[in-house]
């Protein structure tokens, strides 16, 4: 197996190249990047792995799975070459620009019978499979509230538009974990901030959504918040869950970690990270399971082997993107907004 990587900017290099050099008989058959800088990054931190121009040489030298990890502005472009060469192909989120943009892409794919899906890793992150386990099992009972929030103090990142903004950046995995958990969304309410700086550029955001099922989601996130919010909450008739902190994977990659070096290890939480179950007065620690972004490109590879289903359903990008698109325009005309069926 043969995985090829277009971009070599902070999502190519720590998000998904750490992840494709870890995986058994998988090889790194190469990246696409022109900058000199990032060229000599690629070689000494993967020695033997080629740089290539194009997408096109890349594929040209061979290769069964394209992952995209370019800016957002560029990348449907990409993908759509990838498409037309036949070439299952990997979407770094955002996944598109909006809803309309995202429905070409993926019926293109169709047209073409070629395999897409869509980096979701925060579908394994620890905590989130902590929750997963928890209403599985129902220890929570009936759910009436989810709460998701990713805050931080970054006022870097504020101009950072390679995402179209934290809303479409950060949101596509909020919204996402959301509609994993719960479902459909009927309705949707958002609040979006933008800095003076940076016009039309969010840098924090908020998302009211209520599922059909009847569960409330509040989802947010904010590159300029010295105070944050747990990272999830979630209240039940049986007790309430909730977690500080991030799961621990990015701060591993970034240190130059991954499931290669670090084994049974990766994805592990101390216990002093675990999340807390809370009914009354009652209070106990819960283990939280390991987190395993890997996974997804384990299910993938399953997937162009043709012995299983693509890990993230490009439906489902669709579906969030509806709600992120809703959210702008609630905050946008300062009303909730009603989906279709």
């Amino acid at each position: 197996m043969r995985i090829g990587l277009v971009g070599f900017g902070h999502g190519g290099r720590f998000f998904h190249a750490p992840l494709i050099a870890s995986l058994p008989g998988v090889t790194f058959a190469g990246v696409v990047t022109r900058s000199p800088e990032r060229r000599q990054l690629l070689a000494n931190e993967y020695p033997g792995v080629p740089a290539w121009d194009s997408l096109g040489q890349l594929v040209e030298a061979g290769v069964d799975l394209l992952v995209i990890s370019t800016p957002l502005h560029g990348r449907p472009e990409l993908m759509m070459q990838a498409i037309e060469l036949g070439v299952p192909v990997v979407s770094d989120k955002p996944f598109a620009a909006d809803t309309a943009q995202a429905e070409q892409l993926v019926a293109a794919a169709q047209r073409q019978n070629v395999l897409l899906s869509v980096y979701q890793n925060r579908r394994w992150d620890s905590d989130y499979l902590t929750i997963r386990k928890l209403l599985d099992a129902g220890a929570l009972g009936q759910v009436s509230r989810f709460e998701s929030f990713v805050e931080r103090f970054a006022p870097d990142a504020v101009g950072d538009a390679s995402g179209g903004g934290w809303l479409r950046d950060l949101g596509s995995h909020l919204v996402d974990q959301a509609l994993q958990l719960f479902g459909p969304v009927k309705t949707v309410y958002a609040e979006l901030a933008d800095s003076p700086g940076h016009p039309g550029i969010d840098h924090s955001f908020f998302i009211a959504m209520t599922h059909t099922n009847g569960v409330v989601s509040h989802v947010g996130g904010s590159c300029l918040q010295s105070s944050p919010r747990p990272r999830f909450r979630v209240t039940g008739t049986l007790g309430c869950y909730s977690v500080e902190g991030f799961d621990g994977q990015e701060a591993a990659v970034l240190a130059g970690l991954s499931p290669k070096t670090e084994g049974e290890r990766w994805g592990a939480e101390e216990h002093r990270r675990w999340g807390w179950f809370e009914q009354g007065a009652e209070r106990e620690r819960v283990p939280t399971e390991h987190g395993r972004w890997q996974q997804f490109y384990t299910q993938m590879i399953d997937a162009v082997k043709h012995q299983g289903a693509v890990p993230v359903d490009p439906q489902d990008a669709l579906q969030a993107l509806q709600v992120l698109d809703a959210a702008r325009l609630s905050a946008e005309r300062k009303q909730v907004i009603r989906l279709d069926p």
